[in-house]
């Protein structure tokens, strides 16, 4: 039984050592390269206004590329209209989808390829960024010395289904990687990115052809990372909940669509899958299940994983009070896994089956 209190210990132990380490944009500096923004757009009309503004916002000598993928909501006129002729946008009306690519890493070859900054950076439509974002990350990376850093954005929360899950996302990584030992480790399995905000030199991305070997990833941004690692570049996430942040989804339909057309990529293979989903049971639910039947080494073990959603929540600016909620997260994260496998191949993102 102390199993299920030594292995939550050892969770909060490396999210502990992450708190303390994990890299937080702080400085501004005089960027000496020149930076393009990338931001793939699809359906995205709801949010041009907003990202259009945040992005004019942004400080230094920046020029943003936005394409529009096959918008059917008036995205690409939306786009032409709020940029108003500044010329620090180019606005790209982006060819048909070829069909040995997925939507979004297509867009994203396609705005690498019109792009000659030296530097690039992309972020999905739904973020928005601090006036010094972008200068900050640039900053961070030439001063840490590494060739790639993605930025974690607050993962804004408002509904109950919201707040069970998407807190996980920087759990999942602050309890399971050492970030300082993986940002020049060449073990693949440790490189971790968010597609939200993900800053890279080009020098790096040309080294793996841009985005062509990541062409069928779902999960473009973890994928992306590990080729990077396997070419020599050093790299990983960073806190970006001070300078970004964004709502991914705002109803349990979109969150079940949007991690249903992931998380059967995520583990490798269904025993991959069914391996961390013993791993989740026996860290997160079974200590609470022993503590309620009166074990000690129950309830210590319930301690010590819902202390590592505190520090998570501390660290990204989330919900400090939702950490006790942690099993139920855990809970409705087991099923959408379950779910993912169950719907592969059949579930419709943004008007395409994934």
């Amino acid at each position: 039984m102390i199993l299920f209190f030594l292995l939550p210990l050892i969770l909060l132990t490396i999210a502990a050592v992450n708190f303390v380490q994990i890299r937080t944009p702080k400085r501004t500096s005089e960027l000496a390269e020149t930076v393009g923004v990338l931001v793939p757009m699809r359906n995205e009309a709801e949010n041009v206004e907003g990202l259009v503004a945040t992005l004019a916002a942004q400080e230094g000598s920046l020029h943003f590329y936005l394409l529009d993928d096959s918008s059917d909501d008036g995205t690409f006129d939306l786009l032409n209209q709020f940029t108003g002729g500044d010329p620090r946008f180019t606005v790209i009306k982006g060819v048909a989808l070829d069909d040995a690519w997925i939507g979004k890493t297509w867009a994203l070859q396609q705005l690498y390829e019109a792009s000659n900054e030296e530097v690039l950076v992309s972020i999905d439509a739904d973020v928005r960024l601090s006036n010094d974002a972008i200068n900050k990350a640039v900053t961070l990376m030439h001063g840490a010395r590494l060739d790639f850093v993605s930025p974690y954005p607050r993962q804004i929360a408002k509904t109950f289904s919201e707040r069970l899950i998407q807190p996980l996302l920087q759990w999942s990584w602050l309890t399971t990687v050492p970030l300082r030992y993986a940002e020049n480790s060449r073990r693949t399995s440790m490189a971790v990115a968010n597609g939200q905000f993900f800053v890279v030199l080009r020098s790096a991305l040309d080294s793996i052809g841009g985005y062509a070997s990541v062409k069928h990833a779902v999960i473009d941004d973890v994928f992306l990372a590990r080729e990077l690692v396997k070419s020599g570049s050093s790299g990983t996430v960073i806190n970006g909940s001070e300078i970004a942040e964004t709502r991914m989804y705002s109803s349990w339909s979109q969150i079940e669509a949007g991690y249903g057309k992931s998380l059967n990529k995520a583990f490798g293979s269904l025993v991959g899958a069914v391996f961390v989903v013993a791993f989740l049971f026996a860290t997160s639910i079974a200590p609470l299940i022993l503590g309620l039947l009166g074990n000690m080494y129950g309830w210590l073990g319930f301690a010590a994983i819902v202390g590592t959603r505190v520090l998570s929540a501390i660290k990204s600016r989330g919900n400090v009070l939702a950490s006790v909620l942690h099993p139920i997260s855990i809970v409705a994260l087991i099923y959408l896994i379950i779910y993912s496998y169950l719907m592969r191949g059949s579930i419709q993102w943004k008007g395409r089956t994934v």
